[in-house]
């Protein structure tokens, strides 16, 4: 079978992954909460691991920016009634900025549809972490969030798949993050018992960033956050302080 004959086999079992029905929910949704993204921006970030983890980190730089941040940080998927109430919550709690993961399995409902995203992010594709889903599958659901044509797109340019993501594009700019060939580049790293350290180029300014979470996949995280905050036109000062605020719970 061909692979654009697993991808419409993909689409004939799910229903169709942008049906008229879930459309017509999230007009209703909008309608209901009274359209709260008017006074937000939206951080979306998806993959298979290091959601959360990129979530916070993105969520401290924001707030040591001196912006008001609301997280909906899970592995979990959730349906689109919930992100609508949680927006709305988050915009009558005076929340100018909103970040939300999202697993690929929830993406299949399509629940940012209708949404302006200032940033789509992903931070990697790992095939032994998606269960029974096929990676052509895998593909479908994340494009109904990069669909949404929003204006920053953030990729991991060290993914092994990161040729089949390279497709999606942010209208304003689109930015790679990783060891090789990438905008936001990781130089070294030092890895600790109890934290980690990256020296990353940023638009040929090099920045140390510092983690309290150990392992070498907090460098790629801190990256992955490193880039979104550049996006969104945060100071090399507020994404490292932003970084070293982050206290993973033990």
């Amino acid at each position: 079978m061909s692979k654009r004959e697993k991808t419409n086999q993909v689409k004939n079992k799910n229903g169709g992954l942008k049906s008229g029905s879930q459309k017509l929910k999230a007009k209703v949704l909008k309608s209901y909460y009274g359209n709260p993204m008017k006074d937000m921006k939206l951080v979306a970030i998806t993959g298979t691991t290091g959601k959360v983890t990129v979530a916070h980190y993105v969520h401290e730089i924001l707030k040591n920016a001196g912006e008001q941040v609301a997280v909906l940080a899970s592995d979990q998927p959730f349906k689109m009634g919930m992100l609508h109430k949680f927006l709305s919550d988050a915009w009558k709690a005076g929340a100018n900025y909103v970040v939300v993961t999202v697993p690929a399995e929830g993406l299949k409902n399509n629940v940012f549809y209708g949404l302006p995203v200032t940033v789509a992010a992903i931070t990697n594709f790992i095939t032994a972490k998606l269960h029974d889903m096929e990676p052509e599958e895998y593909l479908e659901n994340e494009k109904t969030l990069f669909d949404m044509k929003p204006e920053i797109v953030v990729l991991n340019h060290d993914d092994l798949n990161y040729d089949t993501f390279a497709e999606f594009k942010g209208k304003k700019k689109t930015l790679t993050y990783g060891q090789s060939s990438a905008d936001i580049k990781v130089l070294n790293s030092k890895l600790y018992n109890k934290g980690t350290e990256a020296t990353i180029s940023i638009d040929s300014e090099i920045i140390t960033v510092a983690t309290f979470m150990p392992g070498e996949t907090a460098v790629s995280y801190m990256a992955c956050a490193t880039a979104i905050a550049h996006g969104l036109e945060m100071t090399n000062e507020q994404i490292i302080e932003g970084i070293a605020e982050y206290e993973p719970e033990k």
